[in-house]
Parts: C-alpha cells; sequence; structure tokens
C-alpha cells in the first residue's frame, strides 16, 4: 500500500487492504490462517510513524481510522516529555438541570466517563480517547491507538493525568482495554446500552478527544446500521472487519476509541474510523464509523478475564455474489471453498453456496458476513439464509471457534 498522498480532489480507487488491487475472490469469515493469504504478492508496509491507515468500505474508496499523531508532546526516544498538563474543561450545568433527552444532558451526564489517551512508542506516538469500564479504572479503546505502546498516560475530563498499563489488545476487532495503575477513587464508568436496538435516524452523541481537544462532543444521527467496513490492522495481521455503526456525527483524528452515546447517554458504539475521498484529505465528511457496543463489550469482558478475546469461525472461503430464488435476485456472499471439518461443513453448506441473510440480517458480500460471524462468540447457533441451485433454505449453523 503506498504511503504517498493521492492528488487532491483525485478520484476514488477501491484498494485492498492487503497492499494491492482489490481482488474479488477474497477469503473471509473467518478463513484459517494458513489459507488466508491472497493470490498476489503482498507489498511490504513499512510503518515510520503513526499515521492513518488507509481503510476500505463497502461503499466508499477509501478512508482512514481516526487515531492522531502527536507531534512535540512524545519523544522520538518512545517516552514522554516533561509532563504537560492539559487544562480541565469548561465548567458545566449539572445533568440534572438540563432538559432530559437533549445532547446538553448527555455531554454534561458524560463527560467524566470519557478520557484522552496519549501513547508513547520507539517511532513516536500517537493520541485517542477511551470509555472508562468500572471502578477499578478499566479502559476500553482502539487497538490502534495503543498499538506498540511503551508507555501510556490518560487524563480525565477534570485534567488529572494518570499512568496506564495494557492490559490486553484484540487487532481482529481493533479494541483494547487499559487500566489506570492507580484509579482515583471517584473515577465514573459509563453505562453501557444497546446496540441491537439502535435505529436509523436515531440521535447520538459522540465524545473524544479528536486533534487534542479533549472532551469535544458533536451529534448526529444514525445513518446506517450493520455497514461492513474493513480497515488495515496496525499489527500486520488480518484486515479488520466489522458491521458497523455509520453516523454523520463529526469524527476526526484522535476521536479513536471514544464512545458513541445515545440520548440517554448509554454507550452504543465505540468510535474507530471515517472515510474519506484519498488519504490526502483528512478529516470529517459526516461519514464515520463505530463498533458495537454489543460486540465492543464483550471482547472487553474477555480481555479484562484472560487477556484475550476469542472469535468465531465458520470455515469458508468467500467472494461477493449474486443469487436468484423464486423470482427475486439479491446479493450475497458465496461459498468458494468449505473447509471441511468446519462449522460450515458439518452443517451442510456446499461450495457455490450463496448466503443472503444472518438471522435474518441481509447480508450484502463477504465483508457483510465476514463481519457477522466477527461479532459472535465460538459455540453460537446462527441461522442462515442460503440460495442453493435457484432455491432458498434456512442452515442453523454451530459457529467453530478460530
Amino acid at each position: 500500500m503506498s504511503t504517498e498522498p493521492e492528488p487532491r480532489n483525485a478520484a476514488p480507487q477501491w484498494t485492498s487492504t492487503w497492499g494491492a488491487p482489490a481482488d474479488p475472490h477474497h477469503w473471509a469469515a473467518g478463513r484459517p490462517p494458513e489459507l488466508a493469504a491472497p493470490p498476489y504478492r503482498m507489498a511490504t508496509k513499512v510503518r515510520e510513524r503513526r499515521v492513518w491507515p488507509a481503510v476500505v468500505t463497502a461503499s466508499l474508496a477509501s478512508a482512514v481510522l481516526a487515531c492522531g499523531t502527536t507531534l512535540g508532546v512524545v519523544a522520538a526516544t518512545g517516552g514522554f516529555d516533561s509532563p504537560v498538563t492539559l487544562p480541565a474543561s469548561s465548567a458545566v450545568v449539572p445533568a440534572s438541570q438540563l432538559q432530559e433527552g437533549s445532547v446538553e444532558r448527555v455531554a454534561a451526564a458524560v463527560r467524566d466517563s470519557v478520557v484522552a489517551i496519549e501513547v508513547a512508542t520507539t517511532q513516536g506516538g500517537s493520541e485517542g480517547s477511551g470509555v472508562v469500564l468500572d471502578s477499578a479504572g478499566h479502559i476500553l479503546t482502539n487497538d490502534h491507538v495503543v498499538s506498540g505502546a511503551r508507555e501510556i498516560r490518560v487524563t480525565l475530563a477534570d485534567g488529572r493525568i494518570f499512568a496506564a498499563r495494557m492490559m490486553g489488545t484484540d487487532p481482529t476487532t481493533d479494541l483494547a482495554v487499559i487500566a489506570l495503575v492507580s484509579p482515583p477513587a471517584d473515577i465514573v464508568p459509563a453505562t453501557l446500552g444497546d446496540s441491537e436496538a439502535l435505529i436509523v435516524g436515531e440521535e447520538v452523541v459522540a465524545v473524544g478527544n479528536p486533534l487534542g481537544l479533549s472532551s469535544t462532543v458533536t451529534s448526529g444521527i444514525v445513518s446506517a446500521l450493520d455497514r461492513p467496513v474493513t480497515t488495515s490492522s496496525t499489527s500486520g495481521r488480518s484486515p479488520v472487519v466489522t458491521n458497523a455503526i455509520q453516523v454523520d456525527a463529526a469524527i476526526n483524528p484522535g476521536n479513536s476509541g471514544g464512545p458513541l452515546f445515545d440520548l440517554g447517554g448509554n454507550v452504543i458504539g465505540i468510535t474507530s474510523s471515517i472515510a474519506t475521498l484519498s488519504q490526502g484529505q483528512s478529516g470529517s465528511i459526516g461519514l464515520g464509523f463505530a463498533i458495537p457496543v454489543g460486540l465492543a463489550s464483550r471482547v472487553a469482558e474477555e480481555i479484562i478475564a484472560t487477556g484475550a478475546a476469542r472469535h468465531a469461525l465458520l470455515g469458508v472461503g468467500l467472494s461477493d455474489g449474486v443469487a436468484s430464488a423464486g423470482g427475486v435476485t439479491r446479493t450475497g456472499a458465496e461459498l468458494r471453498e468449505v473447509v471441511a471439518g468446519s462449522a460450515a461443513a458439518e452443517a451442510g453448506l456446499r461450495t457455490g453456496d450463496v448466503v443472503v441473510s444472518v438471522d435474518g440480517r441481509a447480508v450484502s458480500g463477504a465483508d457483510s458476513l465476514t463481519g457477522f460471524v466477527r461479532a459472535e462468540s465460538p459455540g453460537t447457533t446462527v441461522r442462515l439464509g442460503v440460495v442453493r441451485d435457484g432455491a432458498e433454505l434456512e442452515v442453523e449453523v454451530a459457529l467453530g471457534e478460530a
């Protein structure tokens, strides 16, 4: 993948996160590592400092992770310069005095649960956001915010600064958990909501640390649900595929890892990436993406308990597909290979089948099915709508473990 920016206003181009032109027959949905290599030579990617790795969405040509590069704060040796105390945000009116269900009330109620994160690495550093999970000081953020960290510093909304340690990262979902070394007794955990209950058009509020501006609040609506978004992993592993919440709230570098709230003040997502027209144009254009809290909370709980997260495996090779049944043609994910002994094979799925739905939710392509599978826990049984030889059938699959 080229690290040089495209010319300003350049025509969009589809780009594979493997570092080569997108291949229509890529493998997905938990394909075993030994079978995951694409059929072309992968370009070597060298990361000299924290930049915004390119991502691809199902409907956009290019995008970037909503992480930021910290300049002048982190020394090149991988440690922090002399302590930098960030000023506390302006005083806010107590939430109880504000109208219920308003953006103002949400902002006042949740500000103490959102933190700014500074990371020192051997290449320099980066900054992002996070959300407090519990009174023990566990903080949920993105893997690409803290990946490779040698030192982590967290600033609370009131300006207090704390050292933090890594609890664990999950590159597969781009999530990570860190913990304050000495959490204060008055730390305020956020309340987690239900991302499954979201509806398109619902108003949401994003809070984070864009461009180093801590406790920044932006609002918008849910623009789409189950939007397949693929980002390149900062660890060099397989690309991150998420069926994301799409929002039009302004999200910018440094918002990564920050929470997305509903108007009840409940966390319903973790902001992670934004779409751009080219790598040379960075910043919000009203297309932001968040990892649903249902997935994020499960991964966080497993990291806190064991240091790692478990992931479901279907055991197939996929490509985007189209199938017709009952006089209706629809998009889906075509099974190019069914791995022997896998969950898919045990359920009777066959090569050539086109999966058009998962538990009643439409599958738009290979990335969409991958996102649905990766959101589940191993052992979960899902109902797949499948088109085979012009007939539609339903297949129950007990997912394996990657």
